[in-house]
């Protein structure tokens, strides 16, 4: 189905909107790939918050004119799916496990700012922990002496108690 001029227009609005927002942009080729296959990863997609779209290559090089993600126009050829996410790790993460189980899905490569990568490169970007988890490790990391002190500063009043209660099982034995 044919765009008119405004529906273009609206189109590389959106997308740009979305790209000014992402910190990846993750590109697939989808040729041969079934409507429910391809529905299936459009769940994944929005459960893991990546921005996922077919577009019309010239309309994705529009939407893409002037931003960081600028050099990724030389990829933009044959029918591709955009993965676009704030997360720089999760649409590759998305894509690149959707690819594993999926052959006809192939990916093609991606951008982060100011950075092309090949579909090698988006590989090894999905391999990445994201970002929670880092964190995560983190706080645990940060935690982890605090923690340690806190267990050594209990243990003396438990040894304490542990003794007294000793001392008085010890008596209640030696008077029965």
């Amino acid at each position: 189905m044919a765009l008119n001029r405004e529906e273009k227009a609206a189109v590389v609005a959106e997308v740009s909107a979305e790209v000014a927002k992402a910190q990846a942009i993750i590109v697939a080729e989808y040729r041969g790939l079934e409507v429910g296959a391809i529905t299936a990863l459009r769940k994944q997609a929005r459960e893991s918050g990546v921005y996922l779209r077919v577009l019309k290559n010239t309309l994705a090089r529009r939407a893409v004119a002037g931003t960081p993600f600028e050099k990724l126009s030389d990829q933009m050829v044959g029918p591709l799916i955009y993965g676009l996410s704030s997360d720089p790790v999760s649409a590759a993460k998305v894509l690149n496990a959707f690819a594993k189980d999926n052959d006809k899905l192939v990916l093609k490569g991606g951008a982060m700012p100011n950075t092309v990568l090949d579909a090698n490169g988006v590989k090894a970007l999905a391999t990445m922990p994201s970002r929670e988890e880092l964190l995560a490790k983190l706080l645990g990391t940060m935690q982890a002496p605090i923690a340690t002190f806190v267990r050594t500063l209990n243990e003396v009043p438990g040894r304490f108690v542990r003794t007294v209660a000793a001392v008085r099982d010890q008596k209640e034995q030696a008077g029965a």
